[in-house]
């Protein structure tokens, strides 16, 4: 398991204590699982780690929204530091397909899921879906997970148990991406 991370110690000291609570990924809702995986990284059992078309996207506009993989963000979130910097997406380069190597994907994920903020000092699915929904990480439903989703760009301005309209779209958009990652087989490399 991830003890910490360097974000975390940093939000911990600026905050006075943060949520977490780190579970295996059997034991975190698979609706949670295809739905960060629609709203992040569609193509995740399809690429070693990036996804050039999606990095081709991102410089077309003009790199007004990523094209990093979830990956790209475990890898980010785990052994880096946040901010932009050619230093650390040079480090995040480097280390994302040596993790890819030594992960499999199920691994990704659920580093992935165990370590992303949710909400500010909320980290990981089980701290999220107790802060915000009251419930298990494991009992999230499609919905709720999808709420979730689709705070992960922004989760200190966006809210999950009161999303604005546009979060509300969002997490309608990413509710069915993860119904149509399920049903063309892209979530074959982490859903039982």
């Amino acid at each position: 398991p991830v003890p910490t991370t360097a974000y975390m110690i940093g939000e911990s000291r600026r905050l006075g204590g943060i949520e977490r609570e780190r579970v295996p990924l059997e034991e975190i809702s698979v609706n949670l699982q295809r739905a960060a995986v629609a709203a992040e990284d569609a193509n995740f059992c399809l690429h070693w780690g990036f996804d050039m078309a999606a990095i081709r996207d991102a410089i077309a506009d003009g790199a007004q929204r990523g094209g990093s993989t979830i990956s790209q963000q475990t890898v980010k979130n785990t052994f880096l530091w946040h901010g932009r910097s050619w230093l650390r997406k040079a480090m995040e380069a480097a280390i994302t397909p040596v993790v890819e190597l030594i992960w499999p994907k199920r691994r990704v994920l659920e580093v992935y899921l165990n370590v992303a903020e949710f909400g500010e000092g909320v980290f990981g699915a089980e701290a999220a879906a107790r802060h915000h929904f009251g419930t298990a990480a494991a009992d999230l439903t499609l919905r709720q997970a999808a709420l979730l989703a689709a705070v992960l760009p922004n989760p200190q301005e966006r809210n999950a148990a009161s999303p604005s309209d546009f979060v509300d779209r969002r997490a309608r958009s990413i509710a069915d991406g993860a119904a149509t990652i399920a049903a063309d087989g892209r979530d074959s490399c982490f859903a039982n």
